[in-house]
């Protein structure tokens, strides 16, 4: 997992001294339900979820540097939400971010790191970014990152009670990126 590096952010891997940091935006009902999990409980919790982040190496803790915090997480994640391109070679992003630092472009400065990472480094054919169908700064993320509305799916969330959603699927391809 290598360190990416943008103007105002480090995406580097997660540390367990993270847990403070974690908490502080898990534990709102403004972000895990938009992500498909239930907020913390407390921040021993968070250090668990750290631990699974560390194991899987696929999400990154989006530091802020001018305040040295982690303020939230991004992942390129091995998933496939499309069976008619499971030949091609892709990943899925997916995002969170402390709702104190929503709206200053932190998330598309992030996204657009991990897109050209995929693509540059890793050789991707094609990134996914999904969303639920009410999770409209998820929506303008992929807009401004230059995702393309692909299809929905219905779907139940195990953590959230088997709560029916449905997600919005957009993608980006190495040739829409490259042109």
């Amino acid at each position: 997992m290598k360190i990416l590096v943008t103007d105002r952010l480090i995406l580097r891997k997660w540390k367990e001294s993270d847990s403070k940091d974690l908490y502080e935006y898990a534990q709102s009902e403004l972000v895990g339900p938009n992500a498909g999990w239930p907020p913390h409980k407390n921040e021993e919790e968070s250090k668990k979820i750290i631990k699974m982040f560390m194991e899987d190496n696929e999400t990154y803790a989006i530091v802020l540097k001018s305040e040295n915090k982690v303020i939230g997480g991004i992942g390129l994640h091995n998933t496939k939400p499309d069976d008619k391109s499971i030949h091609l070679k892709q990943r899925e992003i997916g995002y969170v971010l402390n709702p104190k630092y929503w709206g200053k472009g932190i998330v598309p400065e992030a996204v657009n790191s991990l897109i050209d990472y995929g693509f540059n480094e890793l050789k991707l054919d094609i990134i996914w970014c999904g969303h639920f169908s009410f999770n409209y700064n998820s929506k303008r993320v992929n807009e401004k990152c230059g995702f393309t509305y692909r299809f929905q799916k219905d779907e139940k969330l195990k953590l959230l009670d088997n709560k029916e959603v449905t997600t919005l699927y957009y993608s980006i391809l190495k040739s829409e990126y490259f042109n």
